[in-house]
């Protein structure tokens, strides 16, 4: 399976890092930006460097999903996974165009409340996971698994 990983810098990258043992397994590219965090993975990934964008960056959030469309036809994944934050919503959005499975994973410090990456995209992707069960009450289309450590 090819897998394209999307996730901000910071806490989003350490939650991907937490399902390694699940993504190790296939073929992945990522796409994130650089941050201290993140240059490790020019070493010994394959790494699509986008715009720098955090929540309520409309602009930048045009600009990488021009790039996601262009990534995407590139790498051709059979899924995309994400962890957030503000990425996730560029690249959830163009993996629909391209019919492409997607999984949102939310942030643990969202106990409650979606994020506002998570509530734009829990109505379009595929399988929506929240960390906590109680947000199960409100979000009935989240799974949840436990946390990711």
């Amino acid at each position: 399976m090819r897998l394209l990983l999307v996730c901000n810098p910071g806490g989003h990258f350490s939650t991907m890092m937490g399902l390694k043992e699940f993504w190790s397994a296939h073929y992945r590219e990522w796409v994130t930006y650089p941050k201290f965090d993140t240059e490790r993975l020019r070493r010994q990934e394959i790494v699509h460097w986008v715009v720098m964008q955090e929540a309520r960056m409309l602009g930048r959030a045009i600009v990488n999903f021009f790039l996601a469309l262009f990534i995407l036809y590139q790498s051709k994944p059979d899924l995309v996974i994400s962890t957030g934050a503000g990425l996730a919503v560029p690249f959830i959005y163009a993996s629909k165009l391209f019919g492409i499975k997607t999984v949102f994973i939310e942030s643990i410090s969202r106990s409650r409340v979606l994020s506002l990456s998570g509530k734009l995209v829990y109505y379009v992707a595929d399988e929506f996971y929240v960390q906590w069960p109680e947000c199960l009450e409100s979000y009935p289309k989240a799974k949840y698994r436990g946390v990711i450590a």
